[in-house]
């Protein structure tokens, strides 16, 4: 096998969830595509870093020439809520249902000591920062994935929240060591409804 290829199915073999077998598949179809598809794709994979970065208010996505994402620059959506999840894509499946029309915070990461990831790795300096300053805030949503990480993530944000607030937890729905960011909007939807 070319050393080239080989090199290209070890890169995409090495995303998550990619095995190797999907990994020579993708790889085979890069090789066997039109070449301005593989210049473009090559292009904005090299503009990843150049051109994303993190938002200043939630620590989601934005644009460079942005520094607050689309949905922290919207002055439509509901002040008085606050919905904390870990990552951006678990983020991006709350939006998809279109039931939540408050703001967001992101972490990034949950609380587990066996793999070092410890509270001052994660942002709650800001989550913080933001419930302290902004006293429209009235409700915390835990949008938490239900397994142990998750709820010493939570327990450590309601526990050192800054002042008196509304914090509800998603409710029915979500499979105990599931993942938000697979959930179906169904699920979602109920899981919001049903918060308390």
């Amino acid at each position: 096998m070319p050393e080239t290829l080989k090199r290209l199915i070890d890169m995409i073999h090495f995303l998550p969830g990619i095995g190797e077998k999907t990994a020579a598949k993708l790889a085979f179809f890069l090789l066997k595509a039109n070449s301005a598809y593989v210049k473009n794709f090559a292009k904005t994979l090299a503009e990843l870093h150049e051109k994303v970065m993190e938002c200043d208010q939630c620590h989601g996505m934005t644009d460079i020439w942005s520094p607050l994402c689309k949905i922290c620059a919207d002055q439509k959506r509901e002040t008085s809520l606050l919905c904390l999840v870990e990552d951006y894509l678990d983020m991006m499946s709350i939006e998809r249902t279109g039931v939540y029309h408050g703001y967001y915070h992101v972490l990034w990461w949950v609380i587990s000591p066996i793999a070092g990831t410890l509270p001052n790795k994660l942002n709650y300096i800001s989550l913080f920062e933001r419930i302290s300053e902004n006293k429209e805030i009235e409700e915390i949503i835990i949008a938490t994935n239900p397994n142990i990480e998750w709820e010493a993530t939570a327990l450590y944000a309601i526990e050192h929240m800054p002042r008196e607030i509304k914090i509800s937890r998603l409710s029915k729905g979500l499979p105990h060591a599931g993942s938000i960011e697979y959930a179906d909007e169904i699920t979602l939807l109920s899981a919001f409804k049903g918060r308390g």
